[in-house]
This record gives structure tokens, sequence and C-alpha cells, in this order.
């Protein structure tokens, strides 16, 4: 299925002690002057959290910026989405935390799978990232003396956690889209909205431009630039039922891939276990319920097996907290992957509750007994709110019911120190690239990822990358132009040519179901086979029956979803051959064969502490980029 090989490097970071590292790679960075910045264009795909500060930044700087996003509006980036909080290493509760712990927690957090370095510096900017939010007015919550508040996340024992009340990842992305929209009144960054990106230019082997089409008229153009900026999010729709906002896809990130651009460890996918349950057979999205929950909610299900009480008629005594009796030290703040299948486990052995036994409750009635509901309210009143509204329950009364689903990807496009992948001069951002959380994200560390690679660390390694590198100029006249943009049009002509009978939903949803029931919360090799088998075949039936109607010049919905679903097609097989390969559980990814007996991941750091990255081809290329544990050293996570 694979092939091996040549071993690959971060080469970029800096050879210097671990706290070090950061400083001098700003130091010994190339600088473009400002003069010579304002005859450079960098164009930006993407203005979440990654990109809107990414773009809001380098056009402070003086570079012309040309960005796009699929949506109306940069505000409607799915940043939004992101409600509990965003981490931050200040100490401000003087309860032990520092860059160290942060470090340290996410570390291991991640399993012991992500990059020493690269975790380190996004400690260490971190605290930047709250002062830079509080400037641009960001309304985060404050003590009584004024103070910014925090609050705990699951997989750490201090409060380092910064919101604004159930709305966090909103009015962060505001404070970025205020500061990217003075520079577009400034006439500094040029913005194309509801344009997507459907290739990567790549001329002389540098990255130097997209062929994007405008989603309303359905017209295809290319936009050259001396340097390419993916900030577009991950891949977790290739799930189809998943906490993504509908149009969250991985079309740039995969056509870069196909470029040259390495994919890297595709099969760490996060399961988050906080999610209102599927409620019946034609759902087309998941909703997320706030991790910050868990900071006063209790999760509990019956001691009793198929116990259909109502959650009110169920004494104290025959409740199970489970997740306070397997883990007291963490108790119900455990880290996702953990909750998550903590969650599958007392559901698959009958204790579940609500519809198909598929749920457990997250219940707040000791929390308003103690503290009131004026506060409980004024912490997630509007999490409450979105609850009641989707489900007719009402959280103040009867415990919310949750269960796992498909929320974050830990991987994306394989990046060195710099951000930028194997192709020089692309550099990725954000959810889309693999570099800082390993096989597990920790809750709150989304936005400050997202937020460290756009105001912080992309703006000084792409100077370092233009400051040092000869681009010649380059037209629309160019041969590489011209292929590419070619070959977009004749795909797009290929899909509305098929004429089949079949939805595009449908092959997606079928699809979905492939790869949560083979590659979901749980995986065996047995089962990958199977879904291997079957992903080709689905793929073949999809180019041979996928029905398009409208035509491409015009706003036409499904031949966006097509496009998206015929590269989710591809994916999901790199996937399963990642998920294969790996013959360890670590993090979200779970191998059945491969665990503690307590049921806990087991992992196999003799083999198996390595990056994936692969290389794009007939048969996929792994390369292993070995990771070195010199401060974290690697041992059986416990969160007892």
């Amino acid at each position: 299925m694979y092939v091996e090989g040549n071993p690959i490097a971060d080469t970029a970071a800096p050879q210097v002690p671990l706290e070090k590292r950061w400083d001098e790679r700003k130091f010994t960075a190339k600088l473009v002057n400002p003069a010579n910045r304002r005859k450079h264009r960098v164009i930006v795909v993407g203005t979440g959290l990654a990109g809107g500060s990414a773009g809001a930044t380098l056009a402070e700087q003086g570079y012309h910026v040309v960005q796009f996003c699929f949506q109306d509006s940069p505000r409607r980036a799915h940043s939004v989405a992101a409600q509990g909080g965003i981490n931050a290493a200040k100490n401000y509760r003087n309860d032990g935390d520092s860059t160290y712990r942060l470090f340290y927690d996410t570390v291991k957090g991640g399993d012991f799978r992500s990059r020493e370095s690269n975790v380190y510096r996004l400690a260490q900017v971190s605290g930047q990232i709250i002062d830079q939010a509080v400037a641009q007015g960001v309304p985060f919550a404050r003590e009584y003396g004024g103070l910014l508040d925090t609050r705990s996340f699951g997989g750490v024992q201090v409060q380092r956690t910064f919101y604004a009340r159930g709305q966090t990842g909103q009015q962060l992305l505001i404070g970025a889209y205020q500061a990217l929209s003075r520079q577009i009144d400034a006439g500094n960054v040029e913005l194309h909205a509801r344009t997507e990106m459907l290739d990567l230019i790549v001329v002389d082997g540098k990255a130097r431009g997209i062929v994007a089409r405008d989603l309303i008229t359905g017209e295809i153009t290319t936009h050259l630039a001396d340097a390419v900026v993916l900030a577009t999010g991950g891949y977790g729709n290739v799930f189809y039922l998943s906490t993504n906002a509908k149009g969250s896809n991985a079309t740039a990130i995969w056509r870069a891939h196909k470029r040259g651009a390495y994919f890297a460890n595709p099969c760490f996918t996060q399961i988050h276990p906080t999610c209102i349950p599927r409620s019946g057979e034609h759902q087309s999205k998941l909703t997320l319920m706030s991790e910050s929950l868990r900071n006063d909610g209790r999760i509990w299900v019956p001691k009793r097996q198929s116990d259909t009480r109502p959650p009110q008629d169920i004494p104290e005594d025959e409740r199970d907290y489970y997740l306070e009796r397997q883990y007291p030290s963490f108790g119900n703040l455990v880290p996702r992957d953990i909750a998550s299948r903590a969650a599958k486990n007392m559901c698959d052995a009958g204790y579940g509750v609500g519809p198909g036994g598929l749920g457990v409750y997250l219940d707040f009635a000791d929390a308003i007994k103690r503290l009131g509901r004026p506060a409980i309210e004024a912490r997630y009143g509007n999490l409450f709110d979105m609850y009641q509204r989707i489900t007719a329950e009402d959280p103040y009364q009867v415990p919310m019911r949750i269960y796992p689903a498909i929320h974050y990807t830990m991987g994306g496009l394989w990046v060195d120190y710099d951000l930028q992948s194997t192709i020089p001069g692309l550099f990725v951002i954000g959810e889309a690239n693999f570099s800082d959380h390993g096989a597990n994200r920790l809750g709150a560390s989304a936005l400050m990822q997202g937020l460290a690679d756009g105001y912080f660390v992309l703006p000084a390694t792409l100077n370092d990358y233009l400051g040092g590198t000869k681009l010649d100029t380059i037209d629309a006249g160019r041969e590489e132009v011209r292929n590419t943009e070619a070959q977009v049009r004749q795909r797009i002509e290929k899909l509305l040519n098929v004429k089949g009978k079949r939805s595009v939903d449908s092959f997606h949803r079928e699809l979905g179901v492939l790869m949560w029931d083979y590659c979901g919360m749980s995986r065996t090799r047995e089962g990958l086979t199977k879904a291997l088998e079957r992903i080709p075949e689905l793929r073949a039936e999809f180019w041979r029956d996928v029905r398009i109607l409208g035509s491409k010049d015009e706003l036409n919905q499904e031949l966006e979803k097509a496009n998206r679903v015929a590269d989710f097609l591809e994916l999901a097989e790199l996937l399963l051959i990642d998920a294969l390969h790996r013959e360890e559980s670590c993090g979200g990814h779970f191998r059945e064969e491969h665990q503690t007996p307590e049921g806990e991941a087991q992992r196999d750091d003799g083999n198996f502490a390595y990056v994936a990255a692969w290389e794009h081809g007939e048969i996929p290329v792994l390369h292993r980029e070995e990771l070195a544990f010199e401060h974290v050293h690697p041992t059986q996570r416990s969160y007892t």
C-alpha cells in the first residue's frame, strides 16, 4: 500500500537550548526592509483566526496581501465555533503554571507525538496572544477586581484558559477581523470573498500562486505572488458527520499535497467528548457543546444497564460518575481522547442514555446548587440556550445528553519550524498543518496555535524566506500557470459530464459511515482493511455515477460539494493507510490490538516515535521524521 522513502528532518530549528530557539531563530532570520516589503505579494488562503491574524499582520508590516475565503465574510470562518477559551501561560492564578508547564502538558496531552521545538515556542508566545487580543478590545471575562478570569480545560491541573463567556472564538475572530478590515481599507489587503482555491501553482519548484473559482459567477482565475500561505483548517468533514461547518473542506491542502507538499499524520483525528448526540439517520451535521462545560458539569450514567428512567428519577447512589471514579486526579477534566473512549465504553456496555443508548449525562445540578443559576448563566448561558433550541430540553432543569464526535484534525501538511512545507514558499498555519498537537489536542489550544502562527511566527519566518530567495517575475502566460488552470477547468468539466444518478451527498454520507465505523473512535486491522477495499470502489462509483445539476458558470453548490467530496475520497484512503501502518495506540488513534489491560492506549515508542510524512504518488511514499524527546520523556500517560 505504500513504499518507504528517505527520512525527513526539521532543519529550520536552531541547535541551541530549547528555551532560546525561538529568539535565536528570529535573530538569525533575514529581514526585508519596509520599502521592499511593498514590492512583495503574499497570498493568504483562509480568514479564520490563523489566516485573519496572518493577513492583518503581514499587511501591517507593509506586504501586499491577497486574501481569499469561500464565505461571504471573514467573520463567518469556522473559528467562531471554538467557544470555550484560549490557553496562555500567564499564571494569573498563581497556581503553579509556567511556560514549561504548558509545554509539558501539551507534549504529554499529545501522547508524545509532537515536536518539542514547536510546542515550546507555542507556550512561549501564548502570553503575547492575550496581550494582543486585549489591546484589540476582545472582551475577556474578568474577575471583580478587573483581572482577566481563567478556567480549567481537560488534561491540565491549573487554570490557564482565558475566555469570553461561551463565545471566545467569535470574539477573537472579531479582533482579528477588525485588524484585517483596517488593512483592507488602507489598500494593503485585497480581499476575495466567496472565492475558493482549487489548485496550487508551482513554478521552478516554488509556490507562486493559486487557481481559484468565484463561487457566485463560476469564473476561474489565477493569482500570482511571491509566497502562498494556507490557513484553511482541518479535514474532519471526511467523516461527513462532524462538529465542523458544512463548508469546511480539505481541497486547498489536498491539492497542495498532490503538487508536492507532504501530508503528515493524517490518521491523527480528534474525537470531542462533548457533542449533542445525533438525532436521526438523515442528520447532516453535529453540534459541539464546549469542553468548558466540563468545569462545572459532572458526567455520569445510570449504574443499571438499559435504564430508561428520567435522570431526575435516578437517585444519587444509582449514578456512576465514571470519570471521577476512573481518573480521580483529573475527574471530568481528563483529555479529550480519554473522555471520549470512556463514554464509548460505557455506552457499548449498555449504560448509555437517550435514543439508541448513545449518550451520557452532563449534569449541572450540583454547580447550580453551589453557585446559583445566575453564575452558571454568566459562564455558559449562550451554550445552554443553544442546547435547548436544538434538543427542546432545558439543561438548567435536566442534564445535557452528550456523545463523542469527530472534531479537530491534528494531522495536516508537514511543516518545519518556520511553518514552511516541503514546497518552498508554501507556508501552512493553524489547523491546516500538523505541527503542535501530536496525537491529541488539548482543549483551548486550537485558538492558541492559530493566533500564535498568524500574529507572531509566520511574520518572522516569511521575512526570512522572502529576504533570502531569488524570485523571478512570472505572469499568467507562464506554461506552469496555464497548465494548472487548464487542469482545474478539465476537472470541473469532467465532474459535470458524468451525469449519473446519485447525489453528491449520498456518496459523502456513505464515505462518512465507512470512516466512522472503521476509523473512528477505535480501529482494528480487519476494519481498516475492509474500508481500504471499499474506498477505491466508492471513488470509482463517484466518477461514474455522480449527478451534478446546473452549470459551471453560476452559483452551483452541488458542483462545490462534488469538488470537495472527490478530494475527501482520495484523502480518506491515505488516512486509512496511515492508520493501518501505525501499529500502536496513541492519542486519538486507538488500535484495539494495542491497549493496556485497563483499556488505555498503548504506545510503541521504540517503533513509532516519528511523524509520518506522506509524499503523493501512485503509491504513497512514507518519509519518517524521528522525534527526539530531550525534555519531556515519554511515559505511559496517567490521569489517575
